[in-house]
């Protein structure tokens, strides 16, 4: 399946979360079996040989990705959530976001020192999530060896705040 038909499974909701955003909805492409088995091809194609313990993925469509990723390469899950989702010891950091502030965290013991990490989630868009995500493996001793979008909005510039780190994405977007 090519990575035009990947962006026709994926549902496009006007005014979502507030007027004037078109949100990417990838649910759609989730629960069809093709596109989905496809997306994780292509994932696996592009990190397959590299030297990755982890990927590191982010509350909650990252986590789909990751799982089936790391299943896929024969390597770790690490969870970075959401403030006050995770029961052990953790390491936070907090960022702007267009319309206020959030807060990630990680557990303290999920990564380790030169632990090789790849940060993943469904969507860059500003970047300030998978910055502070980044921050908190960088935190731990953790190297990140590079991001893995499905979609970017290029239009959004996010990718400058992801620094000299390596940026995958499947399906660009570069008009909003």
């Amino acid at each position: 399946m090519r990575v035009s038909e990947l962006k026709r499974v994926i549902r496009e909701v006007p005014d979502f979360p507030k007027p004037g955003i078109l949100f990417y909805d990838v649910s759609t492409l989730f629960r069809d079996p093709q596109a989905f088995r496809a997306t994780v091809d292509k994932f696996e194609e592009r990190f397959r040989g590299e030297k990755i313990d982890a990927f590191a993925a982010i509350e909650a469509r990252g986590f789909v990705l990751g799982a089936a990723l790391a299943y896929r390469l024969g390597v770790g899950l690490v969870l970075i959530r959401k403030q006050g989702k995770l029961p052990a010891e953790t390491e936070a950091e907090s960022y702007r976001l267009e319309y206020g502030e959030a807060t990630l965290e990680i557990h303290r013991d999920a990564v380790g020192e030169g632990q090789r990490c790849v940060l993943i989630d469904d969507v860059l868009a500003t970047g300030g999530t998978a910055a502070a995500a980044g921050r908190l493996v960088e935190r731990l001793g953790a190297t990140i060896e590079g991001f893995a979008f499905m979609i970017e909005l290029g239009f959004l510039g996010g990718r400058k705040l992801l620094g000299d780190h390596g940026v995958f994405s499947l399906i660009r977007y570069d008009e909003g």
